[in-house]
């Protein structure tokens, strides 16, 4: 196994797992709060206990974004988004100049509360709108309306220099007409990052078990390429399969998993990827948050034994054709590709280890490659899965 001289940037995920309500086309890790007061102060007790044990395998190692993710990490206090970033930079060396960005939905919106966020250290918003159109909104289960999206996306502006809108497409009856109204709507209100998603029905979820009436395959490709069109025609570079930024906008966070850097995850179902001279590791931790706290702390109210920090149920080496596999389908999300070094410099490989793969995607049109650099094509962005099944 060829060896790393120099690790990757460094990047924090945090995982936030709780939500007013689960909606029917979620499969992440999180879990209804069934109008149940949070255990803010112990999952961030949890958290903290995490995050010291984690410490040794990053010793030294500069953090260049924290994302706040979830679940929705807005039903947080101001308070404890403070004490969780004082944290990290007491445990951590935090560059000063990281992006920290934090989940939002509009259905949690209080303006002081953002404002608390702001002056906690959160420097980027990420709204989860999804929709402006009410019956859209409806059919996706979510709990705020198309005038609790705008107040809060307005709001989010005043007080952020970096914000970011999540919307859907391909919904329930939508047509597109509507979707072109939904981009229209975002666009008008200016912020500096729109991402995309094309709804898809994940396994294990409502909308799996009982699908409801999408858009067809062709009107969705209309919808996609309408997307890409009205964006771009406003000034925002599409640079990732689902992102659109204009000019210094784009989210640093997600940029460091495409091009195959580490991030270190705490919290309940927390995914993480860190690099050693001698090997890249996964590591997946306990999914459950009362699990997840039970196995870092003394049972509640302050008795039992101290839990003994067994919390990754998962810790995998990668091998060498995982790190072919999992690079590429990391770096062919960027539309722009990647630089051959970049491979050699993530994976520790030679970039002959790509050649059999990239030959086999250049004669099927899939992409394109120079002496120094690898880009998907049209086509290869448009099949993106067929384009990574090469590599597996």
């Amino acid at each position: 196994m060829n060896r790393l001289t120099t690790p990757p940037p460094l990047a924090l995920y945090v995982h936030l797992p709780w939500c007013v309500r689960k909606c029917p086309y979620c499969d992440f890790n999180s879990h209804a709060t069934r109008n149940e007061p949070l255990p803010e102060a112990r999952y961030l007790d949890a958290l903290t206990r995490d995050l010291e044990q984690s410490v040794p395998s990053v010793w030294g190692r500069e953090i260049g974004s924290i994302f706040i993710g979830g679940g929705t990490p807005s039903l947080f206090s101001p308070a404890a988004i403070d004490r969780l970033l004082t944290t990290a930079r007491t445990l951590l060396r935090v560059s000063p100049l990281a992006e920290i960005t934090l989940e939002a939905n509009p259905g949690t919106f209080e303006a002081a509360r953002f404002r608390g966020y702001r002056d906690a250290g959160v420097n980027r918003l990420s709204l989860g709108i999804q929709s402006f159109n009410d019956a859209h909104l409806q059919a996706l289960g979510r709990i705020h309306d198309s005038a609790q999206a705008r107040t809060a996306a307005e709001q989010a502006l005043t007080l952020f220099e970096r914000v970011n809108l999540d919307l859907m497409y391909a919904l329930p009856g939508q047509t597109l007409a509507q979707m072109r109204t939904d981009m229209e709507t975002a666009i008008a209100l200016g912020p500096g990052h729109l991402s995309a998603y094309h709804l898809t029905l994940e396994p294990n979820t409502p909308f799996a078990a009982a699908p409801p009436d999408l858009p067809d395959d062709d009107l969705a490709a209309d919808m996609q390429t309408l997307v890409e069109d009205t964006l771009g025609a406003a000034g925002y570079g599409h640079y990732e399969t689902s992102a659109h930024a204009r000019e210094g906008q784009r989210c640093r966070h997600n940029l460091n998993y495409w091009t195959f850097g580490d991030y270190l995850g705490i919290g309940a179902g927390a995914h993480g990827k860190l690099s050693f001279h001698d090997r890249i590791e996964r590591q997946a931790r306990l999914k459950h948050p009362r699990a997840y706290m039970e196995a870092l702390l003394p049972s509640p109210p302050g008795g039992g034994v101290e839990g003994e920090g067994a919390t990754l149920i998962e810790r995998r080496t990668l091998t060498r054709n995982d790190r072919i596999f999992e690079f590429m389908m990391n770096a062919l999300r960027l539309n722009d590709g990647f630089a051959l070094d970049l491979f050699e410099a993530r994976t520790g490989l030679a970039v002959s280890a790509l050649n059999p793969g990239m030959e086999k995607a250049r004669e099927r049109g899939l992409l394109t490659r120079d002496l120094h650099r690898v880009t998907p094509t049209e086509q290869g962005r448009r099949f993106l899965n067929d384009l990574l099944q090469i590599f597996i």
